[in-house]
């Protein structure tokens, strides 16, 4: 009987303990919002200190613009290539724009280009692996075009 009465309060301290961290941990997937929040800062800090400052600071895969299970990545629309990516810098300088498709066939980065380059911002949906996870989830990207420059930032939020 006393063990039980010791283990009620460490069952209740537990319990109290995990019904606490469950909005921490459902909170660690990106939201659509922050998502069109980071591109705008990225867009704008581009505008403000020029494309390679901008490029180093998104690189950086423990600066401002990699959050949560997101981050900003940016494309030279002319060139297509992919110039920033804080998460797989093996990316950077490939052509995807034309090659790269989701688990449903979808070539999503040229989608990401067709859309920055009109009406020159919105939303691509395709299939991606979560971090750390081979299957791929659904997957929605915020793309929006640097004014006066031929570049596009964009940042994604898991949707399943």
């Amino acid at each position: 009987m006393k063990t039980l009465q010791r283990l009620v309060p460490c069952v209740l301290f537990l319990v109290i303990v995990l019904m606490s961290c469950g909005p921490v941990f459902a909170g660690e997937s990106a939201t659509a919002d922050e998502c069109k929040a980071q591109v705008q800062k990225a867009v704008d800090l581009a505008a403000k200190m020029g494309i390679e400052k901008a490029i180093q600071t998104l690189n950086d895969p423990k600066g401002p613009f990699v959050w949560k299970d997101s981050y900003v990545f940016c494309l030279d629309l002319d060139k297509r290539l992919v110039i920033a990516h804080p998460t797989n810098p093996k990316l950077i300088g490939k052509d995807w724009a034309m090659s790269a498709k989701d688990v449903k066939g979808k070539m999503f980065f040229a989608e990401f280009v067709k859309v920055s380059q009109d009406p020159g911002e919105g939303w691509v949906e395709y299939w991606w692996p979560k971090p750390g996870e081979t299957e791929a989830s659904k997957k929605n990207a915020y793309v929006l075009k640097v004014p006066g420059m031929p570049y596009s930032m964009g940042a994604g939020a898991y949707t399943e």
